[in-house]
C-alpha cells in the first residue's frame, strides 16, 4: 500500500467517522459513550494523518 492510498483510507474512514457522530448526535438521547469513542477513534486518525502528511 503506497502512502497515498494509506492517506486515502485514513480520510475515507474519518469522513465515516464523522458521519457516525452526526448520526449518532442527532439521536433524541445520544449515546455518550459512543459520542467520545467515536471522537476518540476519529482524532486517532487524525494523529495519524498528521504523521503521514504534516500540515
Amino acid at each position: 500500500m503506497s502512502i497515498l492510498d494509506r492517506v486515502e483510507s485514513l480520510q475515507a474512514k474519518h469522513a465515516a467517522l464523522e458521519a457516525a457522530l452526526e448520526d449518532e448526535s442527532r439521536r433524541p438521547l445520544p449515546d455518550a459513550v459512543a459520542v467520545a469513542d467515536l471522537k476518540r477513534k476519529k482524532l486517532q486518525i487524525k494523529d495519524e494523518l498528521n504523521r503521514i502528511v504534516p500540515q
